[in-house]
């Protein structure tokens, strides 16, 4: 019989690993951690939103995975430094940090401002380079760990609309292939994941916002090749992928996790 894809199979390809997952209290971060707890790592909740990030936490640990609960706002310095530090102060080290947390809002070059401009790189961007500098200064020492950066299809150009998120996700894309050809001599990968449309709360939240109707998804699946829009797990297990010793060589990676070939639209 084979495995649906939210069959839960244990295999502990994250025995004892140290996992801090940036903006995992709902979606795709939600969906790494616990996938990842699934997999026996010890794994650190963070998101802005401490009543749901805990909630999340909660439940990994009534699944009886090993999981705790860190709010951090990733546009703060200071939260960014902090969530690291209590990781390692809490488990001894870090193994593994997935840069999820990251927002999008709509506009094109003429109608963005400065301040939302700043606003999404600081985000989707900045908060990616603080938690990894931060979390460098212990992977190095330990002479191993893996950074997943959560970007987009959008890196590549995006549509007009999603302007300063498209500039933000390419920015990501470019600080992932430099900081891997820097850290490789710690033996410590770096790649990236560029899902493209997603189901997910914001998602859903957006498209409502947009006027497109509840019922917005089954529209967007008849456009899909595969029959669905892709879900949180998808996402989850390319993580655990670079999560694990199974890509212990790999850095510098960029996966295009997507229906259609990045630059191929659908044709029909």
């Amino acid at each position: 019989m084979n495995a649906g894809p939210d069959t839960l199979l244990h295999m502990n390809r994250l025995q004892n690993k140290v996992a801090v997952i940036t903006g995992s209290g709902a979606g795709m971060g939600e969906g790494i951690a616990r996938l990842f707890a699934n997999e026996g790592a010890r794994v650190v909740v963070s998101d802005i939103d401490e009543a749901r990030g805990a909630m999340v936490a909660e439940s990994i640990v009534r699944e009886n995975g090993l999981a705790a609960f860190q709010r951090a706002d990733v546009s703060s310095e200071a939260e960014c430094r902090a969530l690291i530090d209590g990781a390692v102060s809490a488990y001894g080290r870090i193994d593994v940090l997935v840069n999820n947390a990251g927002i999008t809002t709509r506009g094109t070059i003429e109608d963005t401002s400065v301040e939302l401009w700043d606003r999404l790189f600081a985000v989707n961007v900045r908060g990616a380079f603080v938690c990894t500098q931060q979390a460098v200064r212990f992977m190095k020492e330990q002479r191993s760990g893996s950074i997943i950066n959560i970007g987009s299809v959008n890196a590549y150009i995006g549509e007009p609309k999603l302007m300063a998120y498209s500039a933000s996700k390419g920015a990501l894309m470019t600080l992932t292939k430099n900081n891997a050809s820097y850290l490789n001599r710690y033996r410590v990968r770096v790649n990236q994941i560029n899902p493209g449309w997603t189901l997910t709360p914001t998602e859903h939240q957006i498209k409502l916002a947009e006027g497109k109707g509840e019922n917005w998804a089954e529209e967007a699946t008849r456009t899909r090749p595969f029959g669905r829009l892709l879900v949180p797990r998808d996402i989850a297990h390319a993580a655990l992928y670079f999560a694990s010793d199974e890509s212990e060589c790999i850095t510098g990676s960029v996966f295009d996790l997507e229906q259609y070939p990045v630059g191929a639209p659908p044709n029909w």
